[in-house]
Parts: structure tokens; C-alpha cells; sequence
């Protein structure tokens, strides 16, 4: 076990000096040997376990991804302890995918990065796709729990909305990283708040019956 947990730590090690060579230089500056100096190892030890550059560029997306779900999911279960609505532990989960700290923004620009590769790479392409699909699941979920506590009417178009949201806040992510400051005397999180509620109430139009009477 010892062996495995000291391989993971590695890769994690060279995931991160990938996300940080992206944040602070962008993609052309990751290279075998810019990542083994970031990571402070040898460039063989990088290439025992990355063979080529897109092989540590989908890594470093796949841990990325990984953070940002663990954090929706502490958001999902932390809401239903405390018995609140769907459309609020919703819309704590969609600002994950905003960049509204330095974490977010690393985390916005290695995906883009990594979306930006795939458009000529198949097997990234691939990943890439499925990582969309997986949110657009997630959100259509929600709007379908939604349904059943009385948030959300019972004919909706629960794929529809899905694409809805998740198209949203992927273009308010967008936003707020060209503006991280915000825009027109309002920050980026106010705007992120407002923008999210807005759109899940025209979604989420009912009121949670889940926990009445309980």
C-alpha cells in the first residue's frame, strides 16, 4: 500500500506543477522539463509517469475536475443536513466552476487550457465531452429532485434546463475571469450570486415540501 499512496503522491506532485506552470505562464510553457523543475524532480522521474505532454495535461484536468466535484458534492450533503432547498445548494454548487478566487481561476485556466488541446486531440476531446455531460447529469438531477419536493413544476423539461444552467454559468465563468474585479461597481461574487439565483427561480419556482412537518 505504502508503494501505491507514494505513486499517487507523485502524480498529484507533477498535476500540480502543471495547474501552476498554466496559471502563471499558459499552456506552451509546460514541458517535460519545465514540470519536473516546478515539481522539483528529475525529468525522468516525469516521463516514468507521462510519456508525452497531453498525457500530464489530461492528468492535471482529471485532478482538477476531481476538486471541483468533491467540493459540489460537500455542498450537496452539507444541504441536505441542514434541510435546504435545491435550488440553494444548486446554485452554491454551479459558483464552484466560477472563478472567484485564485484556487477557481488556476483551476478555469486548466480547463480552458485543457478544452483548448482537446479541439485537436480525440482522446482529450473525448474526456472533455464526458466531463460536460457528467455537470449536465448532475444539474438535470437536481431539477428531477426538484420535482419530487415541489420546487420545480412537474412538466418541465428537466434536460433542457439542465443545458440552461450549466451553459449559463459556464458563460458567467467566462465573464468573471476576463472581470475578476466585476463590473459596473459590482463584484464579481455579487454578480455570480445574482446571475445563478436568477436563473434557477425561473427553474425552481415552487417551495421545498421535503421537510415540512418534520
Amino acid at each position: 500500500m505504502p508503494r501505491i499512496a507514494d505513486h499517487d503522491a507523485r502524480r498529484r506532485q507533477i498535476g500540480l506543477a502543471v495547474c501552476a506552470l498554466i496559471s502563471e505562464h499558459g499552456l506552451d510553457a509546460v514541458t517535460v522539463a519545465r514540470t519536473a523543475a516546478a515539481a522539483g524532480i528529475s525529468v525522468g522521474l516525469v516521463q516514468h509517469y507521462f510519456r508525452t505532454k497531453d498525457d500530464m495535461l489530461l492528468h492535471a484536468f482529471t485532478q482538477v475536475s476531481t476538486h471541483i466535484r468533491e467540493r459540489i458534492e460537500r455542498h450537496a450533503r452539507e444541504g441536505a443536513q441542514h434541510r435546504r432547498p435545491i435550488a440553494g445548494i444548486l446554485a452554491e454548487a454551479l459558483a464552484e466552476l466560477v472563478p472567484l478566487d485564485e484556487t477557481r481561476r488556476t483551476e478555469f485556466r486548466v480547463a480552458r487550457a485543457f478544452a483548448g488541446r482537446a479541439l485537436d486531440a480525440p482522446e482529450l476531446a473525448r474526456v472533455d465531452a464526458e466531463t460536460a455531460r457528467a455537470l449536465r447529469r448532475d444539474a438535470a438531477r437536481a431539477v428531477h429532485n426538484g420535482k419530487e419536493c415541489g420546487e420545480v413544476e412537474p412538466d418541465l423539461d428537466e434536460q433542457a434546463a439542465a443545458v440552461r444552467l450549466t451553459a449559463v454559468t459556464e458563460g458567467l465563468a467566462m465573464q468573471v475571469y476576463r472581470d475578476p474585479d466585476g463590473v459596473e461597481g459590482r463584484t464579481a461574487a455579487e454578480l455570480t450570486e445574482s446571475i445563478l439565483r436568477a436563473e434557477l427561480a425561473a427553474v425552481f419556482t415552487g417551495r421545498c415540501r421535503q421537510y415540512e412537518d418534520r
